[in-house]
């Protein structure tokens, strides 16, 4: 099956295949995984979000019409999909309290591809996540998916729920404050 074209995967996956969903999940898993480490910071919950997306993509493959590149398509059903994720565990954390949040221990994301991978080191790489990691989630959120998943600010502020100036103002601030952080390393 590895040699099949995307369109012929995709033909057999609507049609229910379940080899043509082991295709997808081969040839896409690692990226979406990488989308949600970043916009989760954790490996461990970005593993269950991938699980996750790859449940919906099979129930949702019927609505991919082809108006964009499916990479592209799937990209966006998981950064969808993280966004929920980080919505809930904010809704979790008014129940719960501060006090109890903050007793949970945050996993920091480990190494692992990169579309910056062609131009800077893997060192520099590590310390980019690594800031990122340490972002408040905020700025975090927007700043994965402009520069991860290539979205514009309109598109993020839809997604985000968010007016495009105040879009601009996050970016602005996250590159910023992650400047701040990679700079204090150095140190």
């Amino acid at each position: 099956m590895e040699e099949l074209e995307l369109e012929t995967v995709l033909e057999l996956a609507r049609g229910h295949d379940a080899e043509a969903f082991a295709e997808l999940y081969r040839r896409y898993a690692r990226r979406v995984f990488g989308l949600c480490r970043y916009l989760l910071g954790s490996a461990e919950t970005a593993e269950d979000a991938t699980s996750e997306v790859f449940l919906k993509l099979q129930r949702s493959i019927g609505t991919y019409d082809g108006s964009v590149p499916f990479p592209s398509w799937l990209l966006r059903v998981a950064s969808n999909h993280c966004i929920d994720a980080l919505r809930r565990k904010q809704r979790e954390r008014r129940v719960i309290g501060e006090a109890e949040a903050d007793k949970a221990s945050i996993e920091v994301a480990g190494p692992g591809p990169s579309p910056l991978s062609e131009i800077i080191s893997a060192e520099q790489q590590a310390a980019i996540r690594q800031a990122i990691t340490r972002l408040p989630e905020n700025y975090r959120v927007p700043l994965v998916l402009r520069y991860y998943t290539d979205l514009g600010y309109d598109e993020i502020a839809k997604r985000l729920g968010l007016k495009r100036d105040h879009v601009a103002v996050l970016l602005f601030r996250a590159k910023r404050e992650l400047r701040q952080v990679l700079a204090s390393g150095k140190e």
